[in-house]
């Protein structure tokens, strides 16, 4: 005996090439901004990823768990590097402008506001946590960490007073 075959609901059919023609309309509309990193808060947010991978690997690469302090170091450096490649990714893509629902100088603003604050604690106790007689084999690393989290610290603070720029200028018009 053949068993009869199922009758396919057309409303099933319609939706699913729908779905198909919206799904490849939506994804051939996907931009690319290919000045972003040619202006200096593309600049600042390249620079701040090279510098926040140089300080986290830096001490990374030492045994920093017998400094506690190091600790928040490596939380503040890793955290914020994902972060600014997030929001990298972002940008270059123009994610932004497909998500108009999220206020994102106000976003932009407080993201690097608290870089800018906690790198800076972080630069602070690092520098203060180096120590020749503390660890001589991990000093010339844990002192290079400490140097660039002061350059990646500046980077978010360039980037807080461009971001500070364009939310004035949103909430004056």
């Amino acid at each position: 005996m053949e068993e009869p075959q199922r009758v396919r609901s057309h409303t099933v059919t319609t939706t699913a090439s729908s779905f198909a023609e919206n799904f490849s309309t939506s994804s051939s509309s996907f931009s690319y901004d290919r000045e972003f990193l040619r202006t200096l808060p593309g600049l600042l947010i390249v620079a701040e990823i090279v510098l926040g991978l140089l300080v986290w690997t830096l001490i990374a690469g030492t045994e920093y768990f017998r400094v506690p302090a190091f600790g928040w170091v490596m939380f503040v450096a890793v955290f914020y590097w994902v972060l600014t490649v997030f929001f990298l990714i972002i940008y270059i893509t123009m994610t932004y402008t497909r998500i108009p629902q999220v206020p994102w100088t106000t976003v932009g603003l407080w993201f690097n506001g608290s870089a800018f604050v906690l790198y800076l604690s972080a630069a602070v106790v690092d520098a203060s946590s180096v120590s020749p007689e503390r660890d001589s084999h991990n000093f010339n690393s844990w002192a290079a960490s400490s140097f660039f989290a002061f350059l990646v610290t500046i980077c978010y603070a360039g980037n807080t007073y461009f971001s500070f720029v364009a939310w004035r200028s949103r909430t004056v018009q």
